[in-house]
């Protein structure tokens, strides 16, 4: 297992398969102190998952190529790794469509990346999830 670069912070797992989304938001979480992680869709999501246990946080968007869509992808994390956080995104459904897991919670696209970082650091001290 890799150690954390910054032991003061959980990884961040960010999910997503649109190139120039996924690196504003890795520059934007790694600027503000936490490490990222990165996957293209959630088959790699799980692999990667199964590989580090410095995640604390996945953000990803729902719509994505594989067999693993974003909703998949955190019902899989909610029965095997309950103490992930998750954050959910997309452009194409709204929060109320959804059955949002209680670890989780929803930001549509687009959306201001501070707004995520906000809601990160919310998660990890404990504070619940916005609901979207």
């Amino acid at each position: 297992m890799n150690a954390n670069p910054n032991p003061s912070r959980p990884a961040v797992l960010i999910v997503e398969d649109e190139f120039l989304i996924m690196e504003d938001m890795a520059d934007v979480l790694e600027a503000s102190g936490y490490p990222v992680r990165r996957a293209w869709n959630g088959e790699e999501a799980l692999d990667i998952l199964e590989e580090h246990d410095d995640i604390g946080i996945v953000f990803t968007d729902i719509n994505m190529p594989g067999r693993v869509n974003g909703l998949a992808l955190a019902e899989q994390i909610c029965e095997r790794w309950p103490c992930i956080r998750l954050i959910l995104t997309s452009g194409a459904v709204r929060a109320a469509e959804l059955d949002l897991p209680a670890a989780g919670c929803f930001i549509p696209k687009p959306y201001p990346p501070q707004a995520v970082v906000r809601t990160i650091d919310r998660m990890l001290a404990g504070s619940p999830p916005a609901r979207g």
